[in-house]
């Protein structure tokens, strides 16, 4: 699996980056400072690296869906379509419940026109209703 080229990253993201690697480093394991790190290595174009992040939360906290979801994204953004529906599906079995979110966001782009992610979708959004 090849790293996407990177998006330039902006002086404050590099601060921010070399900020909360820092932190990793002196606290591994700390959630919130993992999560962080996750989003800001997806915005700045450094997928496979928010992918080993999505990999330790769901690790770290298993039973928390929105650790899934984040992991899907990662898996879609890399074009890795099974194991993102199956991310995704354990997401929704866990409680994920924001079909809009879902519906809408760019991350998932890749599956949108997918029947697998279409079934997840209209399961999600039935169960919302009920």
């Amino acid at each position: 699996m090849s790293q996407r080229p990177q998006k330039p990253i902006q002086r404050r993201q590099r601060i921010e980056l070399e900020f909360l690697e820092g932190v990793r480093r002196r606290v591994p394991g700390h959630e919130p400072v993992l999560q962080a790190l996750g989003h800001l290595y997806t915005r700045v174009g450094r997928i496979e690296d928010g992918l080993e992040v999505d990999r330790e939360l769901t690790k770290l906290e298993p039973s928390d869906p929105q650790n899934w979801y984040n992991l899907a994204c990662s898996h879609a953004l890399l074009g890795e379509r099974e194991a993102a529906l199956a991310a995704l599906e354990r997401a929704i079995n866990l409680g994920y419940d924001d079909a809009d979110w879902m519906r809408e966001d760019e991350d998932l782009l890749s599956l949108r026109s997918d029947p697998a992610f279409q079934t997840l979708l209209k399961r999600l959004s039935n169960q919302h209703r009920r």
